[in-house]
């Protein structure tokens, strides 16, 4: 996590959870994730989800500005990839109080 105030993580979380949840930015977060560190062109996105070109762009502008995805002009293209460090990030948050006071520990 890029911080250390408390309150200012859980903002940072907080807008990367509600950039999650929507379906198509969701589904665009996992196509990138599947691509790995090559990442994908717009268009690609685009074909894969069957998303109009105006539409993908507004989510992935959401994405982008959560921290979730970077892009990168390569040629003529921009190539969009997740951000695996704001993604550990997120689980790592979300995990970070994981059965803390369940006094059997009997949690994962």
């Amino acid at each position: 996590m890029e911080t250390t105030e408390p309150k200012l993580v859980d903002e940072e979380m907080v807008k990367r959870l509600s950039a999650l949840a929507h379906d198509h930015r969701l589904a665009i977060f996992r196509v990138l994730v599947r691509a790995g560190t090559t990442g994908l062109s717009a268009g690609s996105i685009s074909e894969k989800l069957d998303l109009p070109p105006s539409s993908l762009s507004f989510h992935i502008s959401n994405l982008r500005n959560a921290g979730l995805v970077s892009d990168e002009r390569v040629g003529r293209y921009i190539v969009y990839r997740a951000d695996f460090t704001a993604m550990a990030g997120l689980v790592a948050y979300l995990n970070e109080n994981c059965c803390a006071d369940d006094p059997l520990g009997s949690c994962a």
